[in-house]
């Protein structure tokens, strides 16, 4: 068993983080012991981990509270979960695109100052 703290060191976000992802219902699996200290199984830890990354990801909390509520109802649901997964991919590589694009003029711009030539401007 894990403690917040030790799961919050392991998804590398704060104890805060995760009181606040439990309060918005996105970790209704997560038990708690005899003083009322949530307790994380193995399995939570790795739910905790997917709640992460879906977050870090970009999708919003309401979508992901939809994903876990689906994941809790069982195997009836895994079609509309991987549809899910399937959206969310789409959006993040789109995500990933915008930013190649941004990371090439960031790249231009600093071999503009590197190379003091303010030709490369112009190709922006």
């Amino acid at each position: 068993m894990y403690s917040i703290n030790e799961v919050a060191a392991i998804c590398e976000v704060t104890a805060h983080t995760l009181r606040f992802y439990d309060k918005e219902g996105l970790m209704p699996f997560v038990g708690r012991n005899e003083a009322g200290n949530r307790t994380f199984s193995e399995g939570d830890l790795l739910m905790v981990k997917v709640i992460c990354c879906l977050k870090n990801t970009g999708m919003p909390i309401k979508e992901i509270k939809r994903y876990i509520d689906l994941v809790i109802e069982g195997d009836s649901t895994r079609e509309t979960r991987r549809g899910m997964m399937i959206a969310h991919r789409k959006e993040v590589l789109r995500q990933m695109e915008e930013l190649k694009k941004s990371l090439n003029i960031i790249d231009l711009k600093v071999a503009m100052y590197e190379t003091h030539n303010m030709d490369l401007l112009r190709e922006i």
